[in-house]
C-alpha cells in the first residue's frame, strides 16, 4: 500500500512514516506540509491512501479531503483525516467529504496502521472515543432518508456495521463467510447510493434500521 503523509509538523510526519514503513506491506510515497502541496503530489502519485491533518497552510485537511474523496470526485483516493483536535465540525466535515477515516493524533500505532488498511479496503474507521458521539449524531441527523428494498441479509448486515462490527465480526454472528458479508456489504451501499461504512450507519440510524 502506498501512502502520502501530510502535516505541518515535521516530528509528526516522521512518527507516522516510521510507524507505517515499520509494516511489510506499506511504503510511504511522499511526505508533505501544506495542503496546497498534499493535493498536488496526491494527484501526481495517486497513492492507494492519503493522511491528512486537519490544519495545515495554504489548504486545510477538510478542503484537500474534500477535493481527492468528495463525492463528485472522479477516481478518488482514499483519505484518512487526523487531528490534535476532538471537534465535532471536523469529524462531520471530514466524513462528508469523503473521508475513509477519522482519528486523533494521540490514537496509536495501532489504530493508525488499522485505519490505512481500512481505507485501501473501502472500509471506514473513526477513533472510539468519538464513535458514541458521532451515533448519537446520526440518530438526530435530519429527516429520514427515503426506504430502500435491502434484502433480509442486507438489513442485518447495515444493522451490524451501524453497531460498528467490523466484517469478521458480522459473518461470526451471522455464521456465514467475510466474503459473504462484503457481497452484501456492497450490495447494499449500491442500493444506498453511499460509498463507505460511516455512510451506511448514517443511513441506518436516521432511517430506524439500527433500532429494530
Amino acid at each position: 500500500m502506498r501512502v502520502l503523509i501530510a502535516d505541518d509538523q515535521e516530528l509528526i510526519r516522521a512518527g507516522f512514516r516510521m510507524i507505517l514503513e515499520a509494516q511489510p506491506d506499506i511504503t510511504v510515497v511522499a511526505e508533505v506540509a501544506d495542503g496546497r502541496t498534499a493535493l498536488a503530489e496526491a494527484r501526481r502519485l495517486r497513492p492507494d491512501v492519503c493522511v491528512l491533518d486537519v490544519r495545515m497552510p495554504g489548504l486545510d485537511g477538510i478542503e484537500v479531503t474534500r477535493l481527492l474523496a468528495g463525492p463528485d470526485v472522479t477516481g478518488p483516493i482514499p483519505v484518512v483525516v487526523i487531528t490534535m483536535f476532538d471537534v465535532d465540525e471536523y469529524v462531520d466535515a471530514a466524513l462528508r467529504h469523503g473521508a475513509s477515516g477519522f482519528l486523533l493524533k494521540d490514537c496509536g500505532a495501532a489504530l493508525l496502521i488499522e485505519a490505512v488498511h481500512a481505507a485501501v479496503r473501502g472500509d471506514a474507521l473513526v477513533a472510539p472515543q468519538i464513535t458514541v458521539r458521532l451515533l448519537r449524531h446520526f440518530r438526530q441527523g435530519g429527516p429520514a432518508p427515503a426506504a430502500v428494498d435491502l434484502t433480509d441479509r442486507e438489513r442485518e448486515v447495515v444493522r451490524a456495521v451501524a453497531r460498528g462490527l467490523t466484517n469478521h465480526e458480522i459473518a461470526a454472528e451471522l455464521f456465514v463467510a467475510a466474503t459473504t458479508v462484503r457481497t452484501h456489504l456492497a450490495a447494499a451501499r449500491a442500493k444506498l447510493g453511499v460509498r463507505n461504512r460511516v455512510e451506511v450507519a448514517s443511513w441506518a440510524w436516521r432511517s430506524g434500521l439500527a433500532g429494530d
